[in-house]
């Protein structure tokens, strides 16, 4: 047996290790709209679009981190991210690292893994209905 083969036993650990950093990083953006922490993202009152993305961050990465409902919340997460993308950044520039859309394009295709593979080892969605 090949060392890639045996590493392959423990592929549902690295994929909690992906969504549990990938929702850690993603509440930040959150609480960064929200509550002005760790820093502020922007000042004032923030309006009612921005208002939702900081919800769904806030929210759905809290239910990420958990593994609580991850397809679902996934997909959701990955749409706000291409909306986030196109709406922000792209009209910028064409290229993601001059208009700093790369992050929102990682967290797109990062959640579309996450929707597709599931949520790996230490998730919520993975308890046996009693």
């Amino acid at each position: 047996m090949s060392t890639f083969e045996r590493l392959s036993a423990y592929r549902p650990y690295g994929l909690a290790a992906l969504r549990i950093i990938t929702a850690l990083l993603f509440i930040e953006h959150g609480t960064m709209k929200l509550f002005a922490f760790p820093a502020a993202q922007m000042a004032g009152a923030l309006p009612p679009l921005m208002l939702f993305a900081a919800l769904l961050e806030l929210v759905g990465g809290i239910l990420i981190l958990v593994g609580l409902l991850t397809r679902p919340v996934a997909f959701l997460l990955a749409g706000e991210m291409a909306v986030a993308y196109f709406m922000a950044h792209a009209p910028n520039s064409f290229f993601p690292a001059v208009n700093q859309g790369d992050a929102a394009i990682l967290f797109c295709f990062v959640f579309l893994y996450l929707f597709f593979s599931g949520p790996g080892a230490f998730a919520v969605d993975n308890r046996k209905a009693a």
